[in-house]
């Protein structure tokens, strides 16, 4: 039936073929952040479709200063573990594996999501009429960022899920740090490409202390910023963060890219109805599979069965990742199998609704 669906590894991480879920807010976790019986039904129902791997929502490691959203699920305390234990079990009773991401918001988000507290990130950000709305975070914050990422990646740990996945992409906090558009820190932070890095090593290190050699630490990683500025991220700022990822002990990386509130059709683009339209982060992926021995996740705009093959026998990819069209076709990957040539999701984004995640399209049957 092709290399899609051929059983695989991630490090230690034995799958059943090559269909990852991507991560993908979906707006039904509990207010407090916890995992929510709709999202338990959510995601049994991609693992009992045929999924290979599930990668959660995001989740908070810190808060209040880390959400992103509302409601948005959490890892930041003991009481979070228990929920997650909860969905790791429906998961794996049908076969999946399921990988929970960790995040933060940085600047990326305002103060009524972090209680009235003024948002962090790299540095200082004004608004339009000059008034500053998040500001730099000091090196004592920077060195709790780092331990809630590592703690954080215990929790899931001991919840029962088969590894982590660390949000370096989408205009969140780690990402911001790695583009010189958002980081103008002059500090061992900032500035050039090697301090622009030094955050995301250190987590992914605190990360693989606390966690051990054989837990899957994966990563997702922003390959654009998606903005018109004169100084964003580079392929070559890209290769290097891939390079010092691998360096630092993670098991593979995803590529993405785009910024949450400013390019989210660089995200999730519309109106892709051309093969050649499919698959937009791929050139990213192969620049970065030429330069680091790490298994590499494709996501973003991945429709056809034929350009998914394709992407990995042409060395582009080992896995395909896709979000918006399991939203309308959890079992997306029972039908490819079958024979279905191609996902019946359209690229609407209609899909990203704060009062849940769903399709326009299957909720009108």
């Amino acid at each position: 039936m092709g290399t899609l669906f051929e059983p695989a590894s991630l490090g230690t991480l034995k799958l059943r073929n090559r269909f990852v879920r991507s991560a993908t807010q979906d707006w039904l976790a509990e207010k407090d952040g916890q995992i929510s019986d709709a999202q338990i039904s959510l995601y049994t129902a991609l693992a009992a479709g045929g999924a290979g791997l599930i990668i959660t929502a995001h989740s908070a490691v810190s808060l209040p200063l880390g959400r992103a959203g509302n409601p948005q699920n959490a890892i930041s305390h003991d009481k979070y573990i228990a929920g997650y234990s909860r969905l790791t079990d429906a998961v794996h009773k049908h076969g999946a594996r399921i990988i929970l991401q960790l995040s933060h918001a940085g600047c990326q988000t305002d103060r009524e999501l972090t209680e009235g507290e003024m948002p962090v990130g790299p540095s200082d950000v004004f608004n339009a009429q000059g008034l500053r709305i998040a500001r730099a975070m000091t090196h004592g914050e920077l060195e709790k960022l780092i331990d809630d990422f590592g703690v954080a990646a215990m929790r899931a740990k001991r919840a029962g899920v088969d590894g982590v996945q660390v949000h370096i992409a989408h205009g969140y906090a780690l990402a911001q740090f790695l583009s010189p558009w958002s980081n103008q820190r002059t500090d061992d932070y900032g500035g050039s490409r090697e301090n622009r890095l030094r955050l995301l090593a250190e987590v992914i290190w605190r990360i693989r202390e606390a966690v051990g050699g054989d837990f899957p630490v994966l990563v997702k990683l922003n390959t654009t910023d998606g903005v018109d500025a004169p100084e964003t991220l580079t392929l070559d700022d890209v290769v290097c963060a891939a390079q010092t990822i691998a360096d630092h002990g993670a098991t593979a990386i995803e590529a993405s890219g785009g910024t949450g509130r400013v390019s989210r059709l660089v995200m999730a683009n519309t109106g892709i109805v051309k093969p050649e339209q499919e698959s937009y982060f791929a050139p990213a992926a192969a620049a970065i599979k030429a330069k680091v021995s790490l298994p590499v996740l494709l996501v973003g705009g991945n429709r056809s069965r034929a350009v998914m093959e394709a992407n990995l026998a042409q060395g582009k990819a080992d896995f395909i990742s896709l979000s918006r069209p399991f939203v309308r076709e959890p079992d997306l990957v029972n039908r490819l199998a079958a024979g279905q040539e191609k996902a019946a999701c359209i690229s609407c984004n209609a899909c990203f609704n704060p009062k849940g995640l769903r399709c326009c399209f299957t909720d009108k049957k």
